[in-house]
This record gives structure tokens, C-alpha cells and sequence, in this order.
């Protein structure tokens, strides 16, 4: 690009970018490429860098789409960056820099292109504009060839087939990103896209024998998280000779033209947050999101979601069934252990709750697994800060919860896992609690938490089934554990209590002035009572599947045995109360035998030998309580704006100006 422009606002007046962007044809041998290509630089990856860029450059990307149309250089670009992916594969291995770090800069163009081009026009028309070539105005190519099929097939075999080194991180990183790219027309809409020329270009043809090697390249980048290498590492070394290749460019081209840019500069975008230790990992798992949230065609399902969804573990010999198509396998530990690492990444929840729902395979691992704290420890603490956390990676976080309670083996085990110390809870200081009482901790907290401020119902409902798959299976519950059930319990008997009376008080209002409107209060009512249904059920599942095992929740129990007084005949929960004024009574009549002025091991004695006591066929049985998660209908509306603003807020090196941005609005989370 030269290497006389030294600030950002000289880009519009460079005289390659003008040469490219202009009315004079370049032909595909013409020596200009080696110099448009000749240029390194930092990498922008700050919103703030970004957007410096894209607005240096719309001039020149606008003059392009004007003048394409006549002079065909989009198409001539494009053939010379093909013509070099041909070769990357032996420059990696013969370490020609020169070479890597030219089709680096090539592709580096390309994306900034057709990021422009995407923006300002349909899918038909980007696909008209490389097929034109020179001859009269709007002429293009008559010949089968797709240069924009061919285009991405090139950027599929590149991420696949490319060995990882220092000298190819680069490349590897924009090639991800310019598949994302190509993928962004979704962005500029408001409805989901159920067909596009994309999509079509992904799902057949000349891409879809690359499926599974693609979706396996990306979850071991993911894997991996390798690390970038030292900066200046896939440049041309300053000590070299300046000739060949370089075409005669002043050697300091190298650090000319992007020598403005600073890295970690103050942008809003995740992508610059020191947390971002492996771009590459990043970028490899948005992509794969954005593949496996891609609509089904109308006769083609989804390849790339049918190989995430199929893989199995490398050390599962058993053969595929001829009916999975584009199934691979891949090491579920070190997956595993990935997914452990990262979960405060939304990207990262999110594909651990795909896998867990959709991978049969994998959730078996998992649930086999007798390091489960690994995994639960990071999604209780993004359900712990949940006031930091957007709002759809606390509900991910909190399905996936639901998926893994949904098995008896893990509600089990979890009460098995003693934990120490965990420092991230601060109500209370716990040295020694079981996994399971501190997850049932943790829902609780979100459960309150909800209640007082977002006040979303199926945040309740997936709380609570959750609460209830594991009730039956409650094991020595920690004592703190214990006591904020029925504190729970308490807060909603007040809330109860509080709605009924300000239903009352409408009433008798209404009696007076029939002109003013109501609120209703007959349907808060009603839900308010739906919890509590359920909290009594909870109770009494624990109670009467593992009263022996829990004697902190009987103590609790009896601690605050006033609370359930009101609902013992109240018609909505007369059933369910049955066991539990039972157990209140047959306990607190042995209390009363003891004698008063009892200390709390006493008690707890005292319930212990109870428990042996208590004649078992006097409690009611009650059908299990079993809740299953079942995805809604059309998924895709809510997976796919949730993708892509993922993508909008943590790509790393990609920048939409937020006024584009059809698909979701930008002050959502």
C-alpha cells in the first residue's frame, strides 16, 4: 500500500488503494499486486481502531463498487489471492515468509472488502460483482466459474488444511474471519434468514465434503487456545534484502503504513479485553456457532449441526451408523477440559449447553465424568454474579443445570463432592459444603434474585425444575442449604400474603369507583402460587425420598413450622401438605417430650432418632417429580440474534458500524 501514508486519514489518498478502487483494469499478472500486498502491521482489534479504519477506507470501498463493474479488479483480486492459497501449504512448510505474509495482506483486503460490499448491497448483486470482468460496462464472466463459491471453498481448505505455525497463525485467524463475514448479510436483516446464497454455497456443492474436517478444525482451535506468536513473527525480516518479491518497496513498508495503530486501545468490544488470551480460539468458535445455527435448507438439514451433534470420543471404537452423515471423532478430554477453562465466556456456555442438548455422546461423557465440579463450580459462579452477567448467558448457564439434573446419577454424585473454601460466595463463609448443597445454594440466590429485579417467569420455572429434578436425591444438605429453602419459602408466603391483600383492598375500591382500572392481581396471584405449589413439593419430595439422609431440613423445618400454618387448608395446597404438617407434628411432639431449653445438637439428635421412628407408610406418595428441558419452537429466533451479537461484541479484528445492525438492537443483552 506504500509507505509515505503514516495516518489513518492518507488511506482514501494511497495510490494503490486508488489504483484498485479506480476506473483502470489491473490484470492478474500485473506486479502491482506484490506491491498492493507489500505492507505488516499490528493487527487492529479495538472497536475504537476498527472504526478508524472503516471510515478511512469507505471512499475507497465505494469508488470500488462503482467502478468494479467496468474494470473487474474485485474478480482480479480475488484469482491472485486463489492462485496463492494453492501454494500456502508448501510455503508453510519451506517457511517463506515473504510469501504468508503477502497473502495474509491479500486476504486482509478481501475481508475489508467484501465487509463493505455485504453492507451496502444483496447477495445477488455481491455475487454479480465478482463475475465482472473487463470488457464494456457490466459485463461479466460467461464461463461456469463462481468466483465467490470458489472464494469461500478457498477459505474452508485454508482453516483445514493449513498446518498451525507461528508464520500461519495470521492468516488462520483472518481466514476464520472472512468465512464470518461472508456470513454476515444475517446482520443487515431483521428476520432470521431461512435461504441465502451463502448458506447454499456451505451446504452443497464443492463445501460439503469439508463439513466434518471444518467443525473438527474449529472445536480443536477452540481446544487448544493457542496463543499468538511474538509480534513481527509472519513479517518479512527488516535485515533481508528489500528485493524480489517486494518489487523494489522501501523496506520500511513493514512498519509504514499501520504504524498509527496501538493495540489494547479503549473499545467496548470484548474482543480487546486482556482476557482474550487465543485469538484464534475465539474466532474458531463464533464461527462455529454461527455453522451450527445456520437455518436448515428447505431439502438439506444443517450439515454442520448434524456433525456437532453426531461426534463421538476418539477412544469410542464402535462404528458410525451408516445414517450419520459428516461424523468425526475428537478427544472428549481435552474437550472437556476446555470447556471447564472457559466458561466465562458467553461463546463458550453456549456451546457446552449445544453439546450437552443436542450430542448424545457427549452428554454421557460428561455425566460419566468423576470430576464434575469442574464443570458446575463455573456455571454456579456465572448464576452468582448474575447482576454481571447478560441475561442470556445467566439463562444458558441455568438450562444447562437443568439438562444435567434431569439425570439421577449426577443429582447423586454431586452430594458426594466436598468442597472447600469457595471464595466467591460472599453471604456466607463456607469452609466444607457438598456440591450439591451449594448448587441448590446458588438457584436459590437466583431465584431471590429474580423475584426482586428482572421478575421473569421462566427464569423461576427453570429454577425451581431444577430444584425439584434433584429434591428426591437431597443428601445431607449443609445446614446454611437448609435453611435458605424454607427461607425462600418464607419470602414468597409474604409475598403471597401481600398480593392477596392488595387484591382485597382493589376490591373493595372497585365497590366505590367502577371508572378506574384494576391490575390484576388475580393473575400475580396465581403465579405466586404456582411457586409455591412447587417449593411445598420440592419439600416434601426431599421429605418423603430422603427424610433420613436430612436432618438440617427437618430442623429448618421445625425452626419455622409457624409459616405453613396458613396454607394447611387452603384448597390449593391441602394435598401436598399433608406429609409435611406430618412431619412438623410428629417432630415437634418429641421435641416436647425432651423437654425445653434444647441445644441445637440435642435437636438434631433428637430428629436423627425420630427419623428411625417414624412410621414410613403414613407419608403420602406423591408421583416423582421429574422436569424435562424442551427446546421452544423455531429456536432459531432466539439462537440466532443471540449468535450474532456474540459475534458483533467478540470477534476480534471485526467492527459493524452499530446504525447497520438490523438483527437485534444494540442496547439489548
Amino acid at each position: 500500500m506504500g509507505s509515505n501514508s503514516s495516518r489513518i486519514s492518507d488511506l482514501p489518498k494511497n495510490e494503490y488503494l486508488q489504483k484498485l478502487s479506480g476506473t483502470e483494469s489491473v490484470s492478474e499478472n500485473d506486479p502491482f499486486w506484490n506491491q498492493l500486498f507489500s505492507f505488516s502491521f499490528p493487527a487492529p482489534t479495538s472497536s475504537s481502531e476498527l472504526k478508524l479504519l472503516e471510515e478511512a477506507t469507505i471512499s475507497v470501498c465505494k469508488s470500488l463498487v462503482e467502478n468494479n463493474p467496468r474494470t473487474g479488479n474485485l474478480g482480479a483480486l480475488t484469482k491472485v489471492f486463489l492462485s496463492r492459497t494453492r501454494e500456502l501449504r508448501l510455503s508453510a512448510e519451506c517457511q517463506n515468509h515473504i510469501f504468508i505474509w503477502q497473502t495474509h495482506n491479500a486476504l486482509f483486503i478481501i475481508c475489508c472488502l467484501l465487509k463493505v460490499f455485504i453492507c451496502e448491497m444483496s447477495e445477488e448483486e455481491l455475487q454479480l460483482h465478482f463475475m465482472y470482468e473487463e470488457k464494456s460496462p457490466g459485463s461479466y464472466s460467461s464461463n461456469s466459474e463462481d468466483l465467490l463459491e470458489e472464494l469461500l471453498c478457498s477459505l474452508v481448505q485454508l482453516i483445514t488444511d493449513t498446518p498451525l505455525l507461528d508464520i500461519t497463525y495470521e492468516i488462520s485467524v483472518e481466514a476464520i474471519s472472512a468465512m464470518v463475514v461472508f456470513l454476515s448479510c444475517q446482520l443487515f436483516h431483521k428476520e432470521v434468514l431461512r435461504q441465502s446464497i451463502s448458506h447454499k454455497y456451505l451446504m452443497q456443492g464443492p463445501c460439503l465434503p469439508y463439513t466434518s474436517k471444518l467443525v473438527k478444525t474449529l472445536l480443536y482451535n477452540f481446544i487448544r487456545q493457542e496463543k499468538p506468536p511474538p509480534p513481527g513473527t509472519h513479517v518479512f525480516p527488516p535485515q533481508s534484502d528489500g528485493g524480489g518479491l517486494l518489487y523494489g518497496l522501501a523496506s520500511g513498508v513493514a512498519t509504514g503504513l499501520w504504524s498509527v495503530f496501538t493495540l489494547g486501545g479503549a473499545g467496548s468490544k470484548a474482543a480487546a479485553s486482556p482476557e482474550l488470551t487465543s485469538p484464534l480460539a475465539n474466532q474458531s468458535l463464533l464461527l462455529l456457532l454461527v455453522l451450527v445455527n445456520l437455518t436448515d435448507a428447505p431439502d438439506t438439514p444443517n450439515p454442520y449441526r448434524q456433525a456437532v451433534t453426531s461426534f463421538k470420543n476418539t477412544q469410542d471404537s464402535s462404528p458410525f451408523p451408516p445414517s450419520v452423515p459428516h461424523a468425526f471423532q475428537i478427544n472428549f478430554n481435552s474437550l472437556y477440559t476446555a470447556l471447564c477453562e472457559q466458561q466465562t465466556s458467553d461463546q463458550a456456555t453456549l456451546l457446552l449447553y449445544t453439546l450437552l442438548h443436542q450430542n448424545s455422546n457427549v452428554r454421557t461423557y460428561m455425566l460419566a465424568r468423576t470430576d464434575m465440579e469442574n464443570l458446575v463450580l463455573p456455571i454456579l459462579e456465572i448464576l452468582y454474579h448474575v447482576e454481571e452477567r447478560n441475561s442470556h448467558h445467566v439463562y444458558m448457564a441455568l438450562i444447562i443445570l437443568l439438562i444435567l439434573t434431569e439425570d439421577d446419577g449426577f443429582n447423586r454424585s454431586i452430594h458426594e463432592v466436598i468442597l472447600k473454601n469457595i471464595t466467591w460466595y460472599s453471604e456466607r463463609v463456607l469452609t466444607e459444603i457438598s456440591l450439591g448443597s451449594l448448587l441448590i445454594l446458588v438457584v436459590i440466590r437466583t431465584i431471590q434474585y429474580n423475584m426482586t429485579r428482572t421478575r421473569d417467569k421462566y427464569l423461576h420455572t427453570n429454577c425451581l425444575a431444577a430444584l425439584a429434578n434433584m429434591s428426591a436425591q437431597f443428601r445431607s444438605l449443609h445446614q446454611y442449604a437448609a435453611q435458605r429453602i424454607i427461607s425462600l419459602f418464607s419470602l414468597l408466603s409474604k409475598k403471597h400474603n401481600k398480593v392477596l391483600e392488595q387484591a382485597t383492598q382493589s376490591l373493595r375500591g372497585s365497590l366505590s369507583s367502577s371508572d378506574v382500572p384494576l391490575p390484576d392481581y388475580a393473575q400475580d396471584l396465581s403465579v405466586i402460587e404456582e411457586v409455591i405449589r412447587m417449593m411445598l413439593e420440592i419439600i416434601n419430595s426431599c421429605l418423603t425420598n430422603s427424610l433420613h439422609h436430612n436432618p438440617n431440613l427437618v430442623y429448618a423445618l421445625l425452626y419455622k413450622r409457624d409459616l405453613f400454618e396458613q396454607f394447611r387448608t387452603h384448597p390449593s395446597f391441602q394435598d401436598i401438605m399433608q406429609n409435611i404438617d406430618l412431619v412438623i407434628s410428629f417432630f415437634s411432639s418429641r421435641l416436647l417430650q425432651a423437654g425445653a431449653e434444647l441445644s441445637v445438637e440435642r435437636v438434631l439428635e433428637i430428629i436423627k432418632q425420630g427419623v428411625v421412628a417414624l412410621p414410613k407408610d403414613r407419608l403420602k406418595k406423591f408421583p416423582e417429580l421429574k422436569f424435562k428441558y424442551v427446546e421452544e419452537e423455531q429456536p432459531e429466533e432466539f439462537f440466532i440474534p443471540y449468535v450474532w451479537s456474540l459475534v458483533y461484541n467478540s470477534a476480534v479484528g471485526l467492527y459493524w458500524n452499530p446504525q447497520d445492525i438490523q438483527l437485534f438492537t444494540m442496547d439489548s443483552d
